[in-house]
């Protein structure tokens, strides 16, 4: 199965950094963070962020970023 990292994810739905802390009520830094690192994201986080993009948790890449993981 294929996965896209939630940077890919937070693209691909059209959305800025901004504008996610702003939906979600964190902030744009806390995103960021995950976006790097989503090893140790809050399960609460990221259905929030995946209800938002519109898709599943199973599609999301649960680890470190690089740029030959994300698929944008």
């Amino acid at each position: 199965m294929k996965q896209i990292t939630l940077k890919g994810a937070r693209v691909s739905a059209g959305y800025t950094l901004r504008e996610v802390g702003s939906k979600i009520n964190r902030s744009f830094q806390t995103i960021a963070k995950y976006e790097k690192d989503s090893t140790k994201i809050p399960v609460d986080l990221l259905r929030e962020l995946t209800s938002l993009y519109n898709i599943s948790p199973d599609l999301i890449f649960l680890g470190k970023s690089t740029k030959k993981n994300e698929l944008a």
